[in-house]
């Protein structure tokens, strides 16, 4: 009997290792989406088994589009300020030094107003970049100073800004949840300014 208790023992054991080990190396993205999922299945769940509570309904989260936009594009804003601050120190172009210095600054703010927003919805934002995100920064780690690493980081912030642009006007027009979108709407004529930037930089209309 004590045999059998031993090896389910270490049986119970080596899965709890196992479900840790699968979740640790989850990318941050989808792990921030998933536990928003969870969340709003279970508010979901209670607001139907009290539909006379006008607190349930008041605090009910944001859709999970929203949600989900919210983690996208907190991943975009971490990704262009640890790029960024890799260029303050490498980058040899001095118009691209004072770019990498505005990203730190203006990117760092919005992170900071989207955090706060977040919170007050109960979204979970990533606390750490996703995969691929961390794959473009380790390889622009790997780049010495030089021209070499001024076009890398050009086709970066070419790519990461198109990408931003496209996503907060979508945000700006169909963002259910109406703070949101106004974040989205504020932010967009930034990093549209950010794009503006990096092009005239790159010597692209």
């Amino acid at each position: 009997m004590k045999k059998l208790l031993s090896i389910f023992f270490i049986g119970c054991i080596c899965a709890f290792v196992a479900c840790n080990s699968s979740s640790s190396s989850e990318n941050s993205t989808d792990s921030a989406k998933n536990i928003n999922d969870s969340m709003m299945s279970d508010s979901n769940s209670m607001m139907n088994n009290d539909t006379s509570s006008t607190t349930a309904m008041s605090s009910a989260p944001v859709s999970q589009e929203d949600a989900d936009w919210a983690v996208d594009v907190a991943n975009a804003g971490m990704t262009e300020v640890e790029l960024s601050k890799v260029a303050q120190t490498k980058a040899t172009n001095p118009r691209l030094k004072n770019f990498a210095d505005m990203m730190v600054t203006d990117h760092s703010k919005a992170n900071d107003q989207l955090k706060q927003l977040a919170a007050t919805k109960n979204i979970t934002l990533p606390a750490n970049l996703s995969d691929a995100s961390q794959k473009k920064l380790d390889n622009l780690n790997k780049k010495t100073a030089g021209k070499d690493f001024d076009k890398a980081y050009i086709d970066d912030m070419l790519d990461g800004h198109k990408k931003a642009v496209d996503k907060l006007q979508k945000g700006s027009t169909d963002l259910k949840d109406a703070d949101l979108k106004n974040f989205a709407t504020q932010t967009l004529s930034v990093v549209q300014m950010h794009q503006d930037s990096i092009k005239a930089i790159a010597g692209k209309k």
